[in-house]
């Protein structure tokens, strides 16, 4: 008896797509450090070049909510690897590697002492790297830890390889070679450190393809934390575009004092716009290695930040609007980032409106690979297929608790997001402000005094939560010199932005050249970063 041919060709089929179904898909995680919700080309960024980046956001879901766990670092990455929020970690600031930011160093004369947290991520914690890894995945980092040092490393909880991922928050040699990093070797002098951690990214990704094991890679960049540091290549192109788009000879302040610092209100700075494009091009490097490896089709990607980018404070490099202020700050500069999540046949381009934030991303990749969700790990998180798929998902509200005064301005201060209202409640002197972020992006609108119960009803709710958790809260400071901090407050106001004005006007110059030369051209040991925060 003859099969006919059609028999050999179903069954070919039946079996491909067991295999399939059968195939663990891959994850590709790229965490970017301080990177504004409004630094890529995809969001309107008319200054900024991000041809990677926005190609990637073409064929995601990009949720135009998606919010950082924190508006500063360290606390929203124990958010990712946990699923839980800060508060319930014990991490609410960034660490510091000295301790400056914990209440029994603090000399700054504020009006409360700041709360303690933890200094690492405890090891009881199941990240979603160990949690992966028990479940057959090989697993991979590269950057930005900031979460402990030895002992607390990134191969100590649960990733087996680990590229430059330490205690430091900076790159403690700058962004080009040589690097000063325990973790990470040098390379020739001048290369640009986004690029040698997406090249041992993408090595790591063709490796794992070869011997057909499924993945979890975390790109997580020290890019574009200060210092600000580019190639004097990078900023000759970006310098001569600001040329061309008018914005060397800017009549308009490129600052403007909000409350507490002057903060940035323009995209013009070329050093960080270099810094832009080459975090471009490394996730341009990655992207590409997944290709090549023959597994896109079974990769999912993710691309998120970890606070706002720093629109004052530290490099005060790029601006936050529509958004109000940036890094740090409780506003929505601070907290709504790029979240975008490629699911190969499931994402196809578009946005929604649903809220997310950084405890999601665990129980998302967990349903995503197929494995049971850990709902005693993940308990701050949910998982967002439902809306990857297209579905609805029930209404939640989303809260934050920063117990701290940020070093860009911030106000120590807790928030609860419910639909479009959002409350924030000042620890200092218990007043709390509300305002409808839907029809007011930028804030600008209090209307607390004009909704007494929905702020009654919403602060009750935040402090139920905050119980729930266990939060931690700032006491008062004994030290506290309440003229002297009115005087300093009457002054920088007085004074306004000039230095600040002449420093980034400074920027703009085509013979601009920054001390010590630049920086991919120095010799090995000179004029290096020393930043350890």
């Amino acid at each position: 008896m003859r099969i006919p041919a059609t028999f050999f060709i179903a069954l070919a089929s039946l079996l491909s797509n067991a295999i399939q179904a059968e195939t663990k898909p891959n994850f590709v995680f790229f965490l970017v450090d301080d990177l504004g919700k409004m630094d890529m080309s995809i969001e309107g960024s008319k200054f900024y070049e991000t041809p990677n980046i926005d190609k990637l956001g073409k064929k995601a879901l990009r949720f135009e909510r998606g919010y950082s766990a924190c508006q500063v670092c360290s606390p929203s990455r124990a958010a990712i690897q946990t699923g839980k929020t800060p508060a319930r970690v014990k991490i609410t600031d960034y660490i510091s590697v000295a301790g400056r930011n914990q209440p029994e160093q603090w000399n700054r004369n504020t009006a409360l002492l700041p709360a303690s947290y933890v200094p690492e991520l405890p090891l009881e914690e199941v990240t979603i790297a160990e949690a992966l890894k028990d479940n057959g995945y090989r697993t991979f980092f590269a950057g930005k830890w900031h979460l402990g040092a030895d002992g607390f490393t990134p191969t100590e909880q649960g990733y087996e390889e680990n590229q430059g991922g330490y205690h430091y928050g900076t790159p403690p040699g700058g962004y080009h070679s040589p690097y000063n990093n325990p973790k990470l070797s040098d390379d020739e002098p001048g290369k640009e450190l986004p690029i040698r951690l997406a090249e041992e990214t993408a090595n790591f990704i063709q490796r794992k393809a070869d011997a057909n094991e499924p993945y979890y890679a975390m790109l997580s960049f020290y890019s574009v934390h200060g210092p600000i540091h580019c190639s004097e290549d990078r900023f000759k192109k970006f310098q001569a575009k600001a040329e061309e788009m008018g914005l060397t000879d800017r009549a308009e302040p490129r600052f403007l004092f909000d409350r507490t610092q002057e903060v940035r209100q323009v995209q013009d700075h070329p050093i960080y716009a270099g810094m832009m494009a080459a975090l471009d091009d490394a996730v341009g490097i990655v992207l590409d290695a997944v290709e090549k490896s023959g597994q896109a089709d079974n990769t999912v990607i993710i691309f998120t930040s970890d606070n706002g980018g720093v629109s004052s404070g530290d490099g005060y490099a790029t601006s936050a609007l529509p958004l109000r202020g940036g890094k740090g700050r409780q506003w929505e500069g601070g907290i709504r980032q790029p979240y975008y999540i490629y699911w190969p046949g499931v994402t196809n381009g578009s946005t929604t409106e649903a809220l997310a934030t950084g405890m999601d991303f665990y129980p998302t990749i967990l349903e995503i690979a197929g494995i049971d969700a850990m709902p005693e790990q993940h308990l701050d998180g949910i998982s967002l297929v439902p809306v990857l798929k297209g579905e609805e998902v029930a209404d939640r509200s989303l809260y934050w608790h920063y117990p701290h005064y940020g070093n860009q301005g911030g106000e120590p201060s807790a928030i609860i997001q419910d639909s479009d209202w959002k409350l924030i409640h000042y620890f200092e002197d218990g007043r709390n402000e509300l305002y409808q972020v839907d029809s007011d992006i930028g804030e600008q609108n209090d209307v607390a005094a004009q909704h007494p119960e929905k702020v009654k009803a919403m602060e009750q709710a935040l402090k139920t939560w905050q119980k729930e958790v266990g939060a931690d809260f700032p006491t008062r400071n004994a030290k506290f010199d309440a003229e002297a901090e009115k005087a300093r407050r009457t002054k920088m106001t007085a004074e306004g932005n000039s230095k600040r004005e002449a420093q980034h006007a400074g920027f703009m110059n085509s013979d601009y050249v920054p001390k010590g030369g630049w920086w991919d051209k120095r010799q090995p040991g000179k004029g290096k970063a020393k930043g350890k925060k």
